[in-house]
């Protein structure tokens, strides 16, 4: 059996670059698992917090806040947030913009989840109040984007209610012709109301436990590449040559 065969200095490298790149993509993808689960945390912690003064809330610049705030909803101008990852049967999220006293800038609400009636039927929104309404919810960073695909499809359609599939408050913002506030405010839970208020800041589309999945990934990968370096140049069994 011969020894252990010298690796090249370039294979060396390559390994150690690797496995050290995968390692800190690892750490990277455990950081980002830590800090999701902080923001559930701080979102648990909103629901059952006393609701604030939406005014101080904003002024604080928490990213997440129960809060009370008045005004007057755009009824007339509703957007629909196309199959949220939280129901299995589809449907929508209804949102609509509330005017504040005073205030240019409008306010998206968050008004709860309406499953979808039928595969191919999309869910109506029912008649909103005219009158000022007193509103408590939590204050918080609106649906992640992800990849926009088609560029701006609200401003291509001409009928309301508006249904995209991501939730863009810059697009929304445009087609409303007004500044919005950069968070949504979901509505608490009502008994009452027609619409599923589970508002489930789950990062469905990227949990936490999916991040450390992914880590497990790169640290296996890190592990691999010095196997393979290992087992390339482990000693090979010499075979001998009998001549009869």
């Amino acid at each position: 059996m011969s020894g252990w065969r010298r690796p090249s200095w370039w294979s060396v490298l390559l390994t150690l670059a690797a496995a050290l790149l995968f390692t800190r993509l690892g750490l990277w993808q455990l950081d980002r698992a830590a800090q999701k689960e902080q923001l559930l945390r701080r979102y648990a912690a909103a629901q059952t917090a006393p609701p604030e003064d939406f005014a101080a809330a904003v002024r604080r610049g928490d990213a997440f806040a129960h809060v009370r705030v008045r005004g007057r909803f755009l009824a007339d101008r509703l957007y629909l947030l196309d199959n949220p990852h939280h129901d299995r049967r589809g449907g929508v999220e209804a949102y609509v913009p509330l005017t504040l006293p005073g205030d240019q800038r409008l306010l998206l609400v968050d008004l709860g989840f309406l499953p979808r009636e039928g595969p191919d039927r999309t869910p109506q929104p029912l008649p909103l109040p005219e009158g000022e309404v007193a509103l408590v919810g939590v204050y918080l960073p609106p649906p992640g984007v992800g990849i926009e695909m088609g560029g701006d499809a609200l401003a291509r359609q001409r009928r309301w209610p508006k249904t995209t599939v991501y939730l863009d408050l810059a697009e929304v913002a445009r087609d409303l012709g007004r500044p919005l506030y950069p968070q949504v405010l979901a509505l608490d839970a009502d008994p009452a109301s027609v619409y599923v208020r589970e508002h489930a800041y789950d990062f469905s589309a990227m949990p936490p436990a999916r991040h450390r999945a992914y880590a497990f990934q790169w640290f296996t990968f890190a592990v691999a590449v010095v196997v393979i370096l290992v087992v390339v140049h482990r000693p090979r069994r010499s075979v001998e040559r009998i001549d009869r």
